[in-house]
């Protein structure tokens, strides 16, 4: 049997390996956009009308409905019933399709409303709050696809299937890059082709999932057993956790909200900054999180609580061990990565500098973002789902006064510093929550130790990314993208050798758990050959 240590490591690695496929083939696909879009009004209005049903996504499918239906589906399994799982996850499934399939209807006749709500601003511009209302409209059905999606995902984890689910991202970015490069031609604009690669996206990943799912047991049949008491257990859960994650959509809907009465292109700064700070979010921190809710499910159904400190203790030491670094290099490296990434057709260099100094903002709460990836989850592992809602509540009041206040100074880059103050204040309370509710039953090892060392390793790595930029300011000025990109190829390919360098030299337990799980991989690999 593998070691929990192992597992966990080896699962997020799956996840972070398929996420960094995925985040690739993203970042391809906003170059597109960027090339495409700019930072126009038909950008503006594609990504407000494609927040809406990634708003409720994150609501209905990938939050509260995972976060309470995993905990549940795992402690069946874990007592070895799974013909009665079997039956769990086709009722869940089949009640996630009715419920949404309203929903979608719903969105699609009130999408002006929604649109008036959620960028008032934009009724000053006739054209772009049209094209968001026609947008919002083609791309509604997502959030029936995705919430599926999301549910089989959760379905397969539970089961310790990681691969699958976490390739999917990927078949969205195929979809949406082929559709804006094979459909803008018969369109009036790219955002249009963008709404249709989104919908052919979502279904995509669903067909992806089904054949999976059959092949663990989980075939998706209709079943109505609605009074089986895990599911009325699992909307009892989801009471609480779909308040919680609505607080957090609030959040995101009142910064856009201000954004929408800001500069044009404010939206976009903001949504460009943000695909980048998801980048390590993504392969890391969300990889992590994917992979310690069913660990620690199973851990809390065997009340094995030493498993379960354990499990966690890990997780968020690995956290600080990749997320300090990443903020650091992402404000160091900020300018030159959005200027290779995005500089492109009508995305130009002032762009850049909004964009660039957006990310700065944000990364600063980098280290909460992350944090809450973890710790969220842990209290959903313990079926609490109420913890959470009152302390992002609390971080919802800090965000709107810090909104407010900061806007005024600072206009888009106010709103992405709101964000990092709100998110530190949620994750610290959450941490000093959980250690008081679980007491001497679980102790979190290691984070102070694991802190200076990173603190240590990262600060090496700064002086090095600023040593190679000075150097780099004696040379003659920018040729082309081709220099640029060997500059920082040479930045991050030196910035990563020293950090993982003087965390070797500083004694980093977590740079020799990532070895170990490396060795033991060739290893196997070798004696397959």
């Amino acid at each position: 049997m593998t070691p929990p240590k192992s597992s966990l490591i080896k699962n997020a690695g799956i996840i972070g390996l398929a996420t960094l496929l995925s985040r690739i083939l993203g970042f391809v696909r906003d170059m597109v956009t960027a090339n495409y879009l700019g930072t126009s009004i038909y950008a503006d209005a594609f990504f407000v009308a494609f927040r809406i049903p990634n708003l409720l996504r994150r609501l209905f499918g990938e939050g509260s409905l995972t976060a309470a239906f995993v905990p549940v589906f795992s402690s069946y399994l874990a007592a070895d019933k799974r013909r009665e799982a079997k039956e769990i996850a086709q009722t869940a499934m089949t009640l996630t399709a009715i419920c949404l399939t309203l929903v979608t209807i719903c969105g699609i006749i009130f999408s002006p409303f929604i649109i008036s709500v959620i960028a008032p601003g934009f009724s000053a511009t006739p054209e772009k709050y049209e094209l968001a209302v026609f947008l919002n409209r083609i791309m509604f059905p997502y959030i029936l696809l995705i919430s599926l999606v999301a549910l089989a995902m959760g379905i397969l984890n539970a089961d310790n299937h990681f691969l699958t689910p976490a390739l999917a991202p990927v078949l969205l970015n195929i979809c949406m890059i082929a559709a804006v490069l094979g459909l803008t031609p018969f369109l009036d604009n790219a955002a249009q082709a963008l709404a249709i690669g989104v919908i052919c996206g979502g279904m995509a990943q669903l067909f992806l999932q089904l054949p999976v799912l059959k092949k663990h047991g989980f075939p998706w049949r209709l079943r109505f057993n609605f009074r089986h008491p895990a599911i009325k257990r699992v909307l009892f859960l989801m009471g609480p956790s779909l308040l919680g994650l609505a607080i957090t959509q609030i959040t995101i809907f009142c910064n856009t909200l201000l954004a929408s009465y800001l500069a044009d292109g404010s939206i976009s700064y903001l949504y460009f900054a943000d695909r980048l700070i998801q980048f390590p979010l993504g392969i890391f921190a969300v990889a992590l999180g994917t992979a310690t809710l069913p660990a620690l499910s199973r851990s809390a159904a065997k009340r094995d609580w030493q498993e379960y400190s354990s499990t966690f203790s890990l997780a968020l030491r690995l956290l600080i061990f990749i997320t300090i670094p990443a903020m650091a290099g992402l404000i160091l490296l900020s300018k030159p990565i959005v200027f290779l990434l995005f500089e492109h057709g009508r995305f130009g260099a002032h762009s850049t500098t909004m964009v660039a100094r957006t990310i700065i903002a944000y990364a600063t709460g980098l280290w909460a973002y992350a944090g809450l990836r973890i710790i969220v989850p842990a209290f959903y592992s313990l079926q609490d789902t109420k913890t959470p809602v009152k302390t992002g509540a609390v971080a919802l009041v800090v965000n709107l006064i810090s909104a407010f206040v900061l806007m005024h100074f600072y206009q888009h880059i106010g709103l992405a510093l709101a964000t990092a103050v709100s998110s530190a204040v949620n994750c610290l309370l959450l941490l000093s929550l959980l250690r008081r509710r679980l007491g001497n039953e679980i102790k979190i090892t290691g984070l102070s130790q694991a802190f200076s060392r990173t603190f240590f390793a990262t600060a090496v790595m700064a002086l090095a990314i600023i040593g190679l930029d000075q150097i780099a300011l004696t040379a003659p000025g920018y040729i082309s993208h081709c220099r640029d990109l060997l500059r920082l190829i040479l930045k991050l390919t030196t910035a990563l050798s020293v950090y993982f360098i003087s965390s070797r030299l500083a004694g980093s337990p977590e740079l020799k758990e990532l070895q170990k799980l490396i060795t033991r991989r060739r290893q196997r690999q070798t004696g397959n050959g």
